[in-house]
């Protein structure tokens, strides 16, 4: 079963910066051969799901949406299986629930669309306060 973790959220102050952690876990070494595509979306309250940036654990390459363009690093860790969010000069308009999700069978970086991804985690809260 796959399971997927979000850490790393919290109360900041704007211009501040966090750092959010995904592990994924339940995925085999043959299922990241075929490609495993890890993103993250976000969910301001009233709002719908937004894509934000993924990254593709067969070849590193990474998909941005244009709105956080700059400011949103997404990163792998030494372990395929965790995948980081650097988010810098953090907003008000920032704050929202942040959920990593899974994409199994792309080697390739996919469309930052909730239909492209099978799992996701439980989410991490980002509040930025003015």
């Amino acid at each position: 079963e796959v399971q997927i973790v979000e850490s790393g959220g919290g109360s900041v102050q704007a211009g501040g910066s966090l750092r959010l952690s995904c592990v994924v876990s339940g995925f085999t070494e043959r299922d990241y051969g075929f490609g495993i595509v890890i993103g993250w979306f976000r969910q301001a309250p009233g709002k719908e799901r937004e894509g934000i940036s993924c990254i593709s654990t067969y070849d590193k390459s990474t998909n941005y949406a244009d709105s956080v363009k700059g400011r949103f690093t997404i990163s792998s860790g030494n372990a395929k299986n965790t995948v980081y969010l650097q988010i810098n000069s953090l907003e008000p308009e920032d704050t929202a629930v942040y959920y990593c999700a899974a994409a199994y069978g792309n080697r390739q970086v996919v469309e930052l669309s909730e239909l492209e991804f099978d799992c996701w985690g439980q989410g991490t809260q980002v509040t930025v306060s003015s």
